[in-house]
């Protein structure tokens, strides 16, 4: 199982997160406690090994600002949870991956117009952030739904605690957390080495 820690804001929890065996990270770019900026990612992306993607989160950014900070940053992918709608997205020449709000099982019915997407990011719709708010869905919706589960990213109140029951009834390319692996709104090494251990045993 593939995991993304998002949120990262640090040199020092960049390394702690690599050497934990993530196989992604995520910088916020979007308005956020977890916010960076292109320099603060930058200075952190040279310390990440090009085997671990990097990832930038945004909310309804300009085509413009998406490409300058992908190529500032060296970005492999765009993580867009705004109202990006899929024209937008198909006139991007990068790699994303789209958020979805699920609430209910008709949220999912939006994933088909966004058929170029490398990765469809669900995440809860509960909270006032687009994304990064600590609760989780009812992952019984996807169960039946004919949904490539190869370009799911699971998101939404995932912790040590319920990631192994989240992966059993989902079976997604991968976990994402930030506030699951916190501790007072700080990223936790602990925290992030259990999540880490916990979301890559195998199921039995």
């Amino acid at each position: 199982m593939k995991v993304k820690i998002c949120g990262i804001q640090t040199i020092e929890q960049a390394k702690v997160t690599v050497s934990a065996g993530a196989d992604a990270i995520g910088f916020v770019f979007a308005e956020s406690k977890r916010k960076v900026t292109v320099d603060q990612a930058q200075s952190i992306a040279k310390e990440i090994p090009s085997s671990v993607k990097k990832v930038g989160v945004f909310v309804n950014a300009s085509k413009d600002e998406l490409e300058a900070t992908v190529h500032g940053v060296g970005l492999d992918y765009v993580q867009l949870h705004g109202d990006e709608s899929p024209k937008f997205c198909r006139s991007l020449n990068l790699p994303y991956i789209k958020a979805f709000r699920i609430n209910e099982a008709q949220d999912l019915s939006k994933l088909e117009s966004y058929d170029n997407a490398s990765y469809f990011l669900l995440d809860s719709a509960t909270g006032p952030y687009q994304g990064g708010n600590g609760t989780s869905f009812d992952w019984r919706l996807l169960k039946n739904k004919a949904i490539d589960s190869e370009r799911i990213i699971l998101a939404g109140g995932l912790n040590e605690g319920n990631v192994q029951e989240a992966i059993r009834q989902t079976r997604p390319a991968m976990v994402d957390v930030s506030s699951g692996v916190e501790t007072n709104g700080i990223k936790d090494t602990y925290k992030i080495k259990n999540f880490i251990q916990k979301a890559k045993e195998r199921l039995i």
